[in-house]
């Protein structure tokens, strides 16, 4: 298979510019991924769709600001998105824009820190920076919203709304999307219902917008993320499995890190790591039984995982529906629930 056997018609119309004035007001295609069968519903009817003894999982990551602006001594303006910490202390692995190249030197911040580029690898360039950053970046930094939504800059919505109800630990560059439905409502709901839910951590990168090649899936590889599960999830896990009940990932990031951290038998342990996985049609999958996801960009990895997990006919053509139903797509629109 290569990626371009996932493409699809996606009109401009369909891609959502803002979020709905409530998170949880979002429409929901439940598809079954064993029959094909759909419904038509919303994300706030999730507590009648799933079974008492479910365990929800979400990724509690926190998007940093990390746009920064910045400028050389000449003056000449660059900007830095965050993409990860590297070994060094103070030190960011970086995108940097310029209108001419960016070479090893000093950087002035916008309010005045200083900062040292110590190195340059094509767009990526890894930067010293003198204080913590992050909370340099929290005041003086701007969202990275994704490059599909066609606005010049972030506005007052988009720094409370692309950002879960539950982010706890600040380190992505873009949001588990899934995760923007949800309202604590929706979580107290759930939790009468008899669902459970546990936490995990990927820091989301940039990557998770770079586009695939079209050469075969099996020689293609992605970007890696930093993850982390806490003891409290890997028990939840287990103890959710040895009763019966289903696994329900919000989100493509909750797949990648219980698929990347599950062993041969299933089981999940606790602990911290990276992943590069690249889940494709012939995944066996053995930590998620119920996926809820927003629906994904034409020939992307994501795209390319959710067929994995429901087929890719049946994807493919319930993509089309929605599209045809005027569904919302990408980080600020409608979700599916695969049961």
């Amino acid at each position: 298979m290569r990626a371009s056997d996932f493409d699809f018609e996606l009109p401009a119309a369909n891609i959502a510019q803002a979020p709905l004035p409530r998170r949880d007001d979002a429409r929901l295609y439940v598809l079954d991924r064993r029959t094909g069968a759909a419904e038509h519903r919303h994300v706030r009817d999730l507590p009648s769709l799933l079974p008492p003894g479910a365990l929800v999982v979400v990724n509690d990551t926190r998007v940093i600001k990390a746009r920064l602006a910045a400028h050389k001594p000449t003056g000449g303006a660059v900007e830095l998105l965050l993409v990860e910490p590297l070994a060094a202390p103070g030190v960011w692995r970086c995108i940097g824009g310029a209108s001419k190249p960016i070479r090893p030197g000093p950087l002035t911040l916008a309010g005045g820190p200083e900062a040292e580029v110590l190195a340059v690898d094509g767009k990526y360039v890894d930067v010293k920076f003198t204080g913590d950053v992050l909370a340099y970046a929290e005041e003086h930094g701007a969202v990275p919203l994704p490059p599909y939504i066609k606005r010049a800059a972030p506005d007052s919505a988009d720094r409370e709304r692309y950002q879960t109800v539950f982010a706890r630990a600040p380190g992505a560059v873009a949001a588990p999307t899934a995760g923007l439905h949800f309202t604590p409502e929706l979580l107290a709901a759930l939790e009468a219902r008899g669902v459970r839910r546990a936490t995990i951590t990927l820091h989301v990168g940039p990557g998770t917008f770079a586009p695939l090649g079209d050469g075969e899936l099996d020689r293609e590889t992605l970007h890696a993320e930093r993850y982390e599960i806490p003891e409290a999830t890997a028990r939840a896990l287990a103890e959710t499995r040895a009763a019966g009940g289903p696994i329900v990932a919000v989100g493509t990031t909750v797949v990648r890190t219980l698929e990347a951290a599950a062993q041969a038998d299933g089981v999940i342990r606790a602990g911290q790591g990276n992943t590069s996985i690249f889940i494709r049609p012939g995944h066996a999958f053995r930590a998620v039984d119920i996926m809820l996801t927003n629906f994904h960009l034409p020939r992307s990895s994501l795209v390319i995982l959710v067929a994995a997990f429901a087929g890719k006919e049946r994807i493919l053509d319930a993509y089309k529906d929605a599209v045809a139903r005027g569904y919302r797509f990408y980080s600020y629109g409608d979700a599916m629930l695969l049961t």
